[in-house]
């Protein structure tokens, strides 16, 4: 009887959990049976292993093979294991010597000829194993997310016979190697929207404190350019954002390239996507658009065509920056800490006021679709109105640039984080005072404004982070009234509610 382990690991949300592939030959009738809560997938690889095997020129034992992988109550999903499988083989026949297999990791799915071929997830997989010292061995269309951990000690495969080849030392196998940058491409400016002075300084508002941002306006007002133009705002991931990044999407089988590395996430799924496209889930769970837009900007463009239920369910990670996806054999947790930004037309035509073909009660029903409490998660809601005539054919004079409304940002978030350790958006409610610069006459100017316009408690909070962030970007250490006045007016949604109350009422 011979006995073989070698060492892999699992997917489990954004952790790779180890796996220790054990292999068995032992007497009896030849046969060939995978334990451990393998999925379909999983037991699948026993045909794809034979067949590589046998092609690859290597004697498949005729013997009673068992494959565990241990921990048996963590669920196995993929062709992963393909590669440490076949390698128990070799080593438990005799075929590899058990010493190549030591402190050693492997993952890869293999082809019926041989081949190894890329799979999902690698890169927590990668961190995981140079944690602990691990050399790795991956395939070599992993090569680019390998590249993004250049201190980890991975090398590269292509087939397997290229790999036992490698492992005794007949000859070298491959390391990852960064592929070149290409040159930059010209990115989209803010200069290039016409007009919009207002909704260009709220943008730049939510950039520099990390708010959540509603554009309502008629079509065709730039409410989309404008929201696009965020993400060259915000300054680039650092290191460690980066490869949170970049795990959550090689979990998603989005690879990111070196070029994109420490670019921000934007991502704007189309309305039609369900709450487990967007919060994440599955019967094997994967992140969704929230965790994919982690540390960067998601946009919901027509807003009210989504569905109630859906926009529900991201006022929990909102506030809470990940979401916990449930499941009867696992419970995974996907971090969420995205910037919301969203677009909407103020009524079903598009238009409101004299021109609008609604009633106020077509108008209401129709921001009837958003409820109360997820409207409140914005920090900011602005008009985006038509442009006046004559707009078009005068170019605006010195209109701002997204290299230079960058610099303010990056000045005002500094600011912050130099003063309580995290940007505005962050603040917890029993520090917003005098602790950081808003001092009690702003605080009591706010609450009448509050009590007035009849808004909630979550919404002070909001007011006075914004109303922080307006001070930094103005370089002032402390909140005065104009402040305050200038972030009272970025509440364009309750404004248009009043005004429909008043009309029905």
């Amino acid at each position: 009887m011979s006995l073989s382990r070698v060492l892999s690991r699992g997917q489990l949300g954004v952790e790779a959990p180890q796996v220790t592939v054990e292999v068995h030959l032992g007497g009896g009738l030849p046969s060939f049976t995978i334990v451990g809560l393998p999925e379909a997938s999983v037991r699948e690889s026993r045909e794809r292993v034979r067949a590589a095997l046998q092609f690859s020129g290597f004697d498949f034992p005729a013997r009673r093979i068992t494959v565990n992988l241990a921990p048996a109550d963590l669920p196995k999903q993929g062709g992963r294991f393909d590669l440490p499988i076949a390698l128990g083989i070799l080593a438990a026949s005799k075929q590899l010597p058990d010493s190549c297999l030591h402190n050693r990791e492997f993952y890869g799915e293999l082809s019926l000829s041989g081949e190894v071929r890329a799979i999902t997830g690698v890169l927590p997989a990668i961190v995981a194993g140079h944690q602990v010292g691990h050399r790795l061995y991956l395939p070599e269309e992993n090569g680019e997310e390998a590249a993004l951990v250049s201190e980890a000690d991975s090398q590269l495969c292509t087939s397997l016979l290229t790999l036992v080849a490698g492992l005794l030392g007949q000859q070298p196998l491959p390391v990852p190697v960064a592929s070149p940058v290409p040159a930059n491409e010209t990115e989209a400016c803010l200069s290039d929207i016409v007009g919009q002075a207002h909704a260009k300084r709220a943008l730049m508002i939510a950039a520099a404190g990390n708010h959540h941002l509603l554009l309502m306006g008629p079509p065709g007002t730039g409410k989309t350019m404008l929201a696009s133009r965020l993400a060259t705002l915000l300054p680039p991931l650092t290191t460690e954002q980066a490869l949170a990044v970049a795990a959550i999407h090689s979990v998603a089988g989005l690879a990111r390239t070196r070029q994109h590395r420490h670019q921000r996430p934007f991502r704007a799924p189309h309305h039609s996507c369900s709450a487990a496209s967007l919060v994440g889930g599955g019967s094997i769970p994967r992140p969704g658009e929230i965790s994919l837009a982690h540390h960067g900007v998601l946009f919901l463009d027509e807003l009210p065509e989504f569905p109630r239920s859906v926009l529900d369910s991201l006022r929990e990670p909102l506030e809470s920056g990940e979401v916990v996806i449930s499941r009867a054999s696992a419970k995974l947790t996907f971090p969420a800490r995205f910037q919301l930004v969203a677009a909407m037309n103020p009524a079903p035509s598009g238009e409101v006021g004299q021109h609008s073909r609604d009633t106020p009660e077509q108008i209401r029903r129709y921001l009837g679709r958003l409820s109360g409490p997820f409207l409140d998660r914005f920090d900011l809601t602005i008009e985006v109105p038509r442009l006046p005539p004559g707009s078009l054919s005068q170019p605006e004079p010195d209109s701002l640039t997204s290299a230079e409304a960058r610099t303010q940002i990056e000045n005002a978030r500094q600011r912050a984080l130099d003063r309580q350790g995290c940007l505005n958006q962050a603040l917890p409610g029993h520090r917003l005072g005098p602790e950081v610069g808003i001092p009690k006459a702003g605080l009591a100017y706010a609450e009448r404004a509050v009590t007035k316009l009849e808004l909630s408690v979550r919404a002070y909070h909001r007011i006075l982070r914004v109303a922080r962030t307006i001070a930094d970007l103005a370089g002032e250490a402390e909140v005065g009234k104009a402040h305050m006045a200038e972030a009272l007016g970025y509440r364009a949604m309750d404004r248009l509610l009043r005004e429909l109350s008043s009309m029905t009422g």
